[in-house]
C-alpha cells in the first residue's frame, strides 16, 4: 500500500432502541505505513470552532485496534477483542473516564485496500453510554474510496 491514502471512517452508535442510532461518516486523506506486522493510520482532525487540531494516530495488528488522539482532544483507546479497556478522554470541557468493552474486531486486506470494523460497548463514568460500531476503509488515493 502507498503512503497516501484516503481513509473512510464511519461510526454508528445505538442508543437503547435502534431509533436513537447515530450515524457519522468522514472521508479525509491521511498517511499510511506499517512496522513490525503493524499497520498505521495518521491524520489531523479539525473541531469546528476550535483552532487547535488533533493529530489521529490509528494502529491495528491482529485482533486489536488502538486510537491516539493528541491536541485539542487527548486520549490512548484500545479495542482488544473480548476485553474492556478503560482511560481518561480529555477534552476542552474536561476530562471524562471511558470504558471500551470490545466484542469484535476484523481486519481485511487485499490489493491495495483495509478494512477495519470494530464493535464495542462504550461506557462514560461507569454508566452504559451506547452500543457502537466502527468501520474504516483504508485504499490509496489513486484508487479512491468504495463505500
Amino acid at each position: 500500500m502507498e503512503k497516501e491514502v484516503l481513509l473512510a471512517l464511519k461510526g454508528l452508535q445505538f442508543a437503547m432502541d435502534e431509533e436513537g442510532a447515530q450515524a457519522l461518516e468522514t472521508i479525509t486523506p491521511a498517511e499510511y505505513y506499517k512496522r513490525n506486522d503493524s499497520h498505521y493510520v495518521v491524520y489531523d482532525e479539525i473541531t469546528e470552532g476550535f483552532k487547535d487540531t488533533t493529530k489521529n494516530i490509528i494502529k491495528f495488528k491482529g485482533s486489536q485496534v488502538e486510537v491516539t488522539k493528541k491536541g485539542l482532544v487527548n486520549v490512548h483507546m484500545v479495542f482488544q477483542e473480548r476485553k474492556k479497556n478503560m482511560t481518561s478522554y480529555s477534552t476542552p470541557f474536561g476530562n471524562i473516564l471511558i470504558g471500551i468493552d470490545t466484542d469484535e474486531v476484523k481486519i481485511e486486506e487485499e490489493d491495495g485496500k483495509i478494512h477495519v470494523k470494530v464493535v464495542y460497548s462504550l461506557e462514560a463514568n461507569y454508566e452504559h453510554m451506547a452500543d457502537c460500531k466502527i468501520e474504516m476503509r483504508i485504499s490509496s488515493r489513486e484508487a479512491g474510496l468504495e463505500l
